[in-house]
């Protein structure tokens, strides 16, 4: 059974838990409170790098993740990891790059429990209409990371 190791960044819309592995991150999430903290080089890493992206100083993460979902959830995830920082795409448009275009809500309900959240970007997938819709952290937090990433996209 793998350790888990645990580390936590103050960002500007809440505090984030960074969940790794001795090898990988396994998990980025907001929270409303720290509970254990034991960092190793993975989850400092990741920290540091969430850091340099609210900093508006990273648009590519290169920290090691790995996913633990089901092999659709696991085609979903991944092919967030293909949407350019300052870019957007529809869950239409998602479905369609899966492969199963009729599949927009089931990309829906894998884009909602992606659990590595920002390096993940399940925040640069909006509605057909270009509407802010489903975000687990809160529309509130998709807005803001996307005016982030607008700021700062050349």
């Amino acid at each position: 059974m793998p350790k888990f190791f645990y580390e936590y960044l103050k960002t500007p819309i809440g505090l984030l838990a960074v969940c790794a592995t001795d090898q990988f991150v396994i998990g980025v999430d907001f929270v409303l409170k720290k509970k254990n903290s034991s960092a190793n080089k993975i989850s400092k890493q990741a920290v540091k790098e969430l850091s340099e992206y609210f900093a508006g100083k990273r648009e590519k993460f290169s920290v090691p993740i790995f996913y633990t979902g089901t092999a659709w959830q696991n085609k979903v995830w991944n092919k967030l990891l293909e949407v350019p920082y300052g870019s957007v795409i529809s869950y239409q448009d998602l479905a369609a790059a899966t492969g199963k275009p009729k599949a927009a809500r089931a990309v829906g309900q894998a884009v909602n429990k992606n659990p590595i959240a920002i390096i993940g970007p399940c925040h640069r997938v909006l509605g057909s209409r270009g509407d802010l819709v489903g975000y687990a952290g809160g529309l509130k937090k998709k807005e803001y990371l996307l005016k982030l990433e607008s700021k700062h996209f050349d």
